[in-house]
């Protein structure tokens, strides 16, 4: 455990940005899985609000940005076929 006062300060604030980060994540995950079951317009017309969920998650460093622009990439093909049938 940390002895000096700012060594315990300092773990605490990873520990906050740690909890903050997996609620942001997880919320994010969510909103993909349940993007993925619609079907249709309603795929279309949801897509660019959880776009905006995963470039904010590379934005804070959550995720990698390729990992946000692959994520992005293969949502909008799911979004555009969809939209289209």
């Amino acid at each position: 455990m940390a002895n000096h006062k700012a060594t315990k300060k300092d773990a605490r604030q990873a520990a906050k940005r740690t909890a903050r980060n997996k609620y942001y994540g997880k919320t994010t995950r969510n909103a993909i899985r349940d993007l993925k079951e619609l079907t249709g317009k309603d795929m279309a017309e949801k897509f660019p609000t959880v776009a905006s969920m995963i470039d904010k998650l590379a934005k804070r460093n959550v995720i990698h940005k390729k990992k946000a622009a692959n994520l992005k990439s293969k949502l909008a093909r799911k979004a555009n076929a969809a939209a289209k049938a």
